[in-house]
């Protein structure tokens, strides 16, 4: 670990080397500004921030009560005087992260103006926020920092050796503003080359942790919209590899991907996957399809059918040429999402759903956790969710339930 000290040390032995022509380099003001600049580069970020979701997952694990908490950011500023405040009211940033929310980026950053949730603003846009929110984490480090050194230096000056040893200490247990950033990429922004180019760019401009949601990436809806489209587990799983590979490639062996499954409030998908082999994750998928019986006189010339237990079944598919699902089996294809997510290189799990009913999320998280026992969930606290509103009705439908009397309300 570097301290003040030592890098004072290693830039002694600089001049050392370099003699006369480095005599005017002071050691001490270039260990400050070393000291204020801890972070190079987008990557260190990123590195240093994977080690600290990885340690806060194993915490996670031995003590549930350890959840971390990610504060959404539009602007380099106000993540600075969230981090801010975290340290000035809490003493700490421990467990507390960044989320960059592709709704909020299309709302609040795209060159277009105010964008819906759909994947319409520029691509760049999300690893432009990444590397402008570190900038000013860094310069609040930076700002903190120098008033710790001012102190040293008032200190030293007036021979107060404890008081200089006591600073000396802040300075090099200094904890910085800088925090994991989770960062949506929404569905790729194209194939999974498309993803994989563009995960690059946010981890090169400091994400640690990518999350991506499995619908049709041209045809994307904000979590909360109806017409949702899903992909085939094939394709999802191929983005997952795709964000896999971009982090190893980095450099990052400890990257960390978000699968979110929109299959919760999603009723189309946009193609049926090719089943390789009876009961396997495309047959699976192809089970959940609406379809009709039918007799093979009755099949219209070029028309898609599907064998079901014996029978043909026409699937119903509508006039864009979307496939619909039977509408009770979204609970089921979020459990297979989730597992084959799991199963297939994803560290964490979001299951975005309608509204916050905690009763129905844990319902489908114990059902995922029958399969992969350490299943860890992300959830989305969007301000979109009427959370009063909900809790409230939660708590009547449980009084209903109960026979209680709920006149009064």
């Amino acid at each position: 670990m570097t301290t003040y000290q030592t890098a004072i040390d290693a830039i002694r032995e600089l001049k050392a080397k370099f003699g006369n022509t480095w005599a005017d380099i002071s050691p001490e003001d270039a260990a400050r500004m070393q000291m204020q600049n801890r972070f190079k580069t987008g990557l260190d970020i990123a590195k240093y921030t994977a080690a600290i979701m990885r340690r806060d997952m194993a915490a996670y694990d031995a003590d549930s009560s350890k959840y971390t908490q990610s504060l959404g950011c539009w602007h380099g500023f106000i993540a600075q005087q969230k981090m801010i405040a975290n340290k000035k009211y809490f003493g700490t940033t421990e467990r507390r992260y960044i989320y960059l929310s592709g709704w909020m980026v299309a709302a609040l950053r795209s060159e277009f103006g105010p964008l819906p949730d759909q994947s319409m603003h520029e691509k760049t846009s999300v690893p432009a926020l990444i590397e402008e929110i570190y900038t000013f984490l860094r310069q609040a480090d930076a700002k903190e920092l120098n008033d710790l050194f001012r102190a040293l230096k008032k200190a030293n000056e007036a021979g107060d050796t404890a008081k200089a040893a006591e600073i000396t200490a802040q300075i090099d247990g200094f904890q910085t503003h800088v925090v994991p950033i989770i960062a949506d990429i929404d569905a790729g922004f194209g194939n999974e080359e498309a993803t994989y180019l563009l995960a690059k760019k946010m981890i090169e401009a400091g994400a640690c942790a990518l999350q991506i949601e499995n619908q049709v990436s041209d045809a994307k809806q904000c979590g909360h919209q109806a017409g949702k489209v899903t992909v085939p587990h094939e394709d999802f799983i191929a983005k997952i590899h795709a964000l896999r590979y971009a982090f190893l490639e980095m450099g990052l062996d400890d990257g960390i991907i978000v699968a979110r499954t929109d299959s919760e409030g999603a009723d189309l998908t946009q193609k049926i996957p090719v089943v390789k082999e009876p009961g396997d994750i495309a047959s699976q998928y192809i089970s959940y399809l609406d379809t009709t019986e039918i007799d093979i006189a009755d099949a219209q010339e070029d028309e898609i059918l599907i064998k079901r237990d014996g029978k043909l079944h026409r699937p119903k598919r509508l006039a864009s040429g979307l496939y619909q699902f039977r509408p009770d089996t979204q609970i089921d294809r979020v459990v297979l999402d989730c597992v084959s997510s799991l199963q297939n290189g994803a560290d964490l799990l979001w299951i975005e759903t309608a509204t916050p009913n905690v009763e129905e999320i844990a319902h489908m998280v114990n059902r995922v956790r029958e399969t992969v026992p350490n299943a860890k969930l992300v959830y989305n606290n969007s301000p979109s969710f009427n959370w009063t509103l909900n809790f409230r009705q939660q708590a009547y439908d449980r009084w209903v339930a109960e026979g209680k009397d709920v006149s009064a309300y």
